[in-house]
C-alpha cells in the first residue's frame, strides 16, 4: 500500500512527457509536489469528453461515506487511495471507474515506511536520466458531489491501482505496491479494453526501480527537488 508519493514535474514537463495539449491543462502554475498524502491534490492524466488527454488536479482517494457504530450518524468519510488489482473487477466501489474512467498518475517517486517508533521511510523511483526520473502509476478516478469535511464540495477523486510487489519493494512492504506503468502502454491503460488494460497490472521489474533514499523523518522526497 503507498500513502505517500511526490510529483516534482512542472506542468510543462507532464505536458511534454504525457502529450498534453497546453489548452487542456488546468494544473495553472502547480508547485512541485514532494510529498503527497491522502486527501492531498493529486494531478493526473485522464481523458475529457472528447477522448482527448487531459491534465487535472484531483483530491487523492476515493471518498467513503461513514457512519458512527455508536450513533449511525455520518462521521466524517474516509479517503480510500488504494484500489487492490483484485478488486477491480469485482467490487462495486471500483468497477465502474476501472471500465469507464481509467488515468495515469504523474510521480517521482513513492514512499513505504518499515517498522514503528520510529520508522524508516524508503524513497522509491525508476532508473533512468536525470535525479528523479518521472513515471506514471496505473490510477482510476471518478466525480464527487456531497458534503466532505463539514461542507458542500465538487470535486475529482482519484486512486492509484496497487498489485503484489517485486523484490525491491517486498523487504519494505510484503503484500502490495502501486502499479507503474511502462510509457509503451499509457495508452492501452487510457483506452483499451478492460480486458487488456487488466493485463497492465503486475509489478514493475526491481531491476528497473531504485531506492532514492531511506531514514527516519523522511516524509517527502525533497532530494527530487
Amino acid at each position: 500500500m503507498c500513502n505517500l508519493y511526490s510529483n516534482t514535474m512542472p506542468p510543462a514537463a507532464m505536458r511534454q512527457l504525457f502529450a498534453v495539449d497546453a489548452q487542456r491543462d488546468q494544473l495553472g502554475n502547480a508547485e512541485p509536489l514532494p510529498g503527497i498524502f491522502p486527501k492531498g491534490t493529486a494531478p493526473i492524466v485522464a481523458l475529457n469528453d472528447n477522448g482527448e488527454r487531459a491534465l487535472w488536479n484531483t483530491h487523492w482517494g476515493f471518498v467513503l461515506p461513514q457512519v458512527s457504530k455508536k450513533t449511525g450518524q455520518p462521521i466524517q468519510s474516509k479517503a480510500v487511495n488504494n484500489a487492490r488489482d483484485d478488486k477491480l473487477r469485482t467490487s462495486p466501489f471500483w468497477k465502474k471507474s476501472f471500465i469507464q474512467r481509467r488515468c495515469l498518475i504523474p510521480a517521482t517517486s513513492f514512499c513505504e515506511a518499515k517498522g514503528r517508533n520510529p520508522a524508516t521511510y524508503f524513497w522509491f523511483g525508476v532508473r533512468g536520466e536525470g535525479n528523479r526520473p518521472p513515471f506514471a502509476f496505473a490510477g482510476v478516478w471518478r466525480a464527487f458531489s456531497g458534503n466532505y469535511g463539514g461542507e458542500q464540495r465538487e470535486m475529482v477523486t482519484s486512486s492509484m491501482v496497487t498489485t503484489t510487489p517485486n523484490e525491491l519493494v517486498r523487504d519494505t512492504h510484503p503484500d502490495r505496491m502501486p502499479v507503474i506503468l511502462h510509457p509503451e502502454a499509457y495508452e492501452e491503460w487510457l483506452t483499451g479494453r478492460p480486458e487488456s488494460a487488466f493485463a497492465l497490472l503486475r509489478p514493475f521489474p526491481a531491476e528497473q526501480m531504485v531506492i532514492h533514499q531511506s531514514g527516519e523523518g523522511l516524509k517527502s522526497d525533497k532530494g527530487g527537488l
